[in-house]
């Protein structure tokens, strides 16, 4: 004799728990994101969205300065990470020396266009 179904499903607390119209809510504010990018500036900010410009580049800031404060800031993290490796075993060291690798890289950029772009324009 054999069972309607030979492998029913198995339900466990947690999907029996899920609700499908908040997780389709979810996933289209998700995809909504990063698919349509201008789609969340459209409403009113919120104190979320406000806390999470703590930082801003003034307007008015020349691109070579810009560049100056990059550099250095890329420098300064670079010599936490190396501190920060030192003091570390195995993974989390791994993991300390493949951040300080992106950081150089991103040093190794702006140190590019510094060199590119003239400290004084030309008159």
């Amino acid at each position: 004799m054999f069972k309607a179904t030979p492998n029913p499903p198995k339900t466990d607390s947690f999907s029996a728990t899920l609700d499908a119209k908040k997780l389709r809510e979810a996933a289209d504010r998700a995809l909504d994101y990063y698919l349509k990018p201008d789609a969340h500036h459209l409403h009113a900010p919120t104190a979320k969205d406000r806390a999470m410009k703590m930082f801003t580049v003034a307007p008015e800031a020349k691109t070579h300065a810009i560049n100056i404060q990059a550099f250095e800031t890329f420098s300064s993290v670079n010599i936490l990470l190396l501190d920060l490796a030192e003091s570390l075993d195995d993974k989390p060291r791994h993991l300390a020396m493949a951040i300080y690798q992106l950081s150089e890289m991103g040093l190794m950029l702006v140190e590019k266009t510094l060199e590119s772009e003239p400290a004084v324009s030309p008159t």
